[in-house]
C-alpha cells in the first residue's frame, strides 16, 4: 500500500513540514526562500510608505525620475504596492512568481548599478535574484503546476 503525503490531521501541518525537512534537506530550502520570498517583499513594500529601514527615494536613478510622470514619493508608493502583491504572489504561486521576482530584482539592479554608489546593493540584490531562481527551480519539485501552493507535494 502506498504511503500518503498528507499529514494526519492530529500532527499539524509546522511539524509536518519539520519533518520532512529533517528526512528531505532540498524541501527544507524551498520552504526557506518560499518563506523568504514573502517576508522580504512585503516588509519591503510596505516600509516603501513609512521609511523606517531607509529613505527610499534616495535610491531611484536621476535618469529614471527623468523618464517618470511620477515624483519620487509616488514612485516609491507605486514600487511598494507591486513588491506587496509580488509577494502575495510567491505565497500562491511560487513556481511562477519566483520568475517574475527575479525579473524585479534585475530591473532594480539595473536602476543601481546606473546610479554611482549603489554598488554594494546592487551585488546584494543580484544574490537575491539567483536565491529567487533557486526557488523557482525548487518549486518545480515541491509544487504541482497551476495550483494554488496548497497543493504543494
Amino acid at each position: 500500500m502506498a504511503t500518503s503525503s498528507v499529514p494526519a490531521p492530529s500532527t499539524g501541518l509546522a511539524s509536518h513540514a519539520l519533518q520532512r525537512t529533517k528526512a528531505e534537506p532540498a524541501y527544507g530550502a524551498f520552504l526557506m526562500l518560499w518563506i523568504g520570498f514573502i517576508a522580504i517583499p512585503t516588509i519591503m513594500g510596505l516600509d516603501k510608505f513609512f521609511n523606517v529601514l531607509a529613505n527610499w527615494e534616495n535610491y531611484l536613478a536621476p535618469w529614471l525620475l527623468g523618464i517618470s510622470p511620477f515624483s519620487a514619493h509616488t514612485m516609491m508608493l507605486i514600487i511598494g504596492v507591486v513588491e506587496i502583491a509580488t509577494a502575495i504572489m510567491v505565497a500562491l504561486r511560487p513556481r511562477y512568481a519566483a520568475f517574475v521576482v527575479a525579473l524585479w530584482l534585475a530591473g532594480i539592479i539595473v536602476n543601481l548599478l546606473t546610479y554611482s554608489g549603489f554598488y554594494d546593493v546592487a551585488l546584494r540584490d543580484f544574490g537575491l535574484l539567483v536565491a529567487a531562481l533557486a526557488l523557482a527551480v525548487l518549486a518545480r519539485t515541491y509544487t504541482q503546476p497551476g495550483i494554488r501552493n496548497g497543493g504543494m507535494k
